[in-house]
């Protein structure tokens, strides 16, 4: 089934559940950036002229900057169209939405992941101490290796999550990294914001 086809029922959830992320509150709050203007984060560095990749699925992400080194599984929505998570009784996977594009060919491509979990911090907890200008790896299905590199990275109330921004069309590769941060609310048992990193294919 093509992104186009049933984006729109997840995107309009997601505005409203903000990922519908499950997590649990620790002692100390993951990283936050500061709370962003409205308007679309600019590229950082200009996209190189690079050929669109065949769709293979992505199996590993790699993140230096952040320690980060994770296997990445397939997720969809569920019955109600709400973006799917990889299990909390495994929070060292990242999830990759099977629906839209795979890392590498032109459009968005999405992974989620949790920001904790009962046993302490899950595989996103610091995403947001990523910075412009830091290097994403993706291993494919294909083999291949596939680099972007972070544009910016932004936090978001989950009730006004940027569908767009995460979802709408592009004209290069790009990549957008999901988790939960902010504040924990107990009332809740979630975090209020999302934290969103935006890259773009570099090699």
């Amino acid at each position: 089934m093509s992104s186009r086809r049933t984006l729109p029922a997840v995107v309009a959830l997601l505005g409203v559940t903000g990922l519908g992320l499950i997590t649990v509150g620790l002692t100390a709050d993951p990283a936050r950036p500061p709370r962003p203007p409205v308007d679309a984060p600019a590229r950082t560095h200009p996209a190189p002229d690079l050929a669109p990749l065949p769709r293979a699925a992505p199996v590993r992400v790699r993140i230096p900057a952040i320690g980060v080194r994770a296997e990445v599984v397939p997720v969809g929505a569920d019955a109600a169209g709400v973006l799917e998570v990889p299990p909390l009784d495994r929070p060292t996977l990242a999830g990759w939405y099977r629906h839209g594009v795979s890392p590498g060919e032109t459009g968005n491509a999405v992974l989620v992941g949790h920001v904790d979990s009962p046993a302490g911090p899950a595989v996103f907890f610091d995403l947001g101490r990523l910075r412009a200008g830091q290097e994403i790896q993706i291993t494919r299905a294909d083999a291949a290796v596939t680099t972007f590199t972070v544009d910016d990275v932004r936090a978001y109330p989950k009730d006004r999550f940027p569908s767009s921004l995460v979802y709408g069309p592009a004209d290069a590769a790009g990549l957008r990294l999901i988790t939960c941060g902010g504040r924990f609310d107990a009332g809740t048992g979630n975090y209020v914001d999302n934290i969103i990193v935006f890259a773009t294919r570099t090699t």
